[in-house]
């Protein structure tokens, strides 16, 4: 992420932030839309995302395209982030995308389990081939896939989650099913203030494992972790984590494929 996505990024989130009182549901399905709708227009996202255009020319469009459809925080929260300087147009869409996460977060329910939903929606996905084809093709149309998703998923995903899936099959911007998961619930469990680790294991964890593992991850990281457990008899024994872009790997498997390369050195 260069340094003036990062300053844009920092901004739109405290818009966000000043604007708590009023995040909803439904503001964040006017965030997804709305950045659908930038990124479908190469003249739109062109204008607005243009770094050295004039802010009041992007405002305009902004009321032009969606004034009579987008509520007044809406727009606003928009107007925040196109009059920012991004180091690159799909890192303005990345950031309307990240607002409509947040938002998300924030009006879902307490003790909601959004990131396992997510997780588990991942897992259901690329374990079908066919499914992953018929969502993730770049030749499907973006509806076609939401009502897909609706179709399947409505009665085993919250609304919450339900609107994050239907916007990511949308516009995945050149993500893949696993990388569109990954991201959006990075980006849930720091809006709701903690850290997800991925924990590959040969066999389901036992309560008191999960516990030592979470503990062991807070202390060195800092945060609140949640973990999402991935079974791969392969490993034998021990546990792979991944959080964030950090690799722990302390399984059995790769133990012996290390002393295997020793002992052929």
């Amino acid at each position: 992420m260069g340094s003036a996505t990062r300053e844009a990024t920092a901004a739109s989130r405290a818009a966000l932030e000043a604007a708590s009182a009023s995040i909803s549901l439904a503001l964040a399905d006017e965030l997804f839309a709305a950045g659908r709708t930038i990124g479908s227009s190469l003249q739109l996202r062109t204008l607005l995302g243009e770094t050295a255009g004039d802010d009041a020319n992007k405002r305009a469009a902004l009321t032009a395209v969606f004034g009579s459809s987008l509520s007044p925080v809406a727009i606003s929260l928009l107007e925040t982030v196109v009059t920012q300087r991004w180091s690159s147009i799909d890192d303005m869409l990345a950031g309307i995308e990240d607002l409509g996460l947040r938002a998300v977060a924030s009006a879902a329910p307490q003790g909601a389990d959004l990131e396992g939903e997510l997780f588990s929606f991942g897992a259901t996905v690329t374990s079908n081939p066919e499914l992953e084809l018929a969502i993730g093709s770049k030749l499907g149309e973006p509806a076609a896939k939401a009502a897909l998703v609706d179709r399947l998923f409505s009665g085993a995903l919250s609304s919450e989650a339900l609107a994050i899936v239907r916007h990511l099959v949308q516009q995945p911007r050149g993500r893949r099913i696993g990388q569109l998961v990954a991201d959006s619930t990075r980006t849930v469990a720091d809006a709701s203030g903690y850290l997800i680790a991925t924990v590959t294991a040969a066999a389901p964890l036992t309560d008191a494992q999960r516990v030592k593992v979470q503990q062991s991850l807070a202390n060195r990281y800092g945060r609140t972790v949640k973990l999402n457990v991935v079974i791969d008899p392969s490993l034998i024994g021990g546990l792979r984590i991944a959080i964030g872009n950090d690799i722990i790997d302390g399984s059995v498997a790769t133990r012996i494929a290390d002393l295997r390369l020793q002992l052929a050195g």
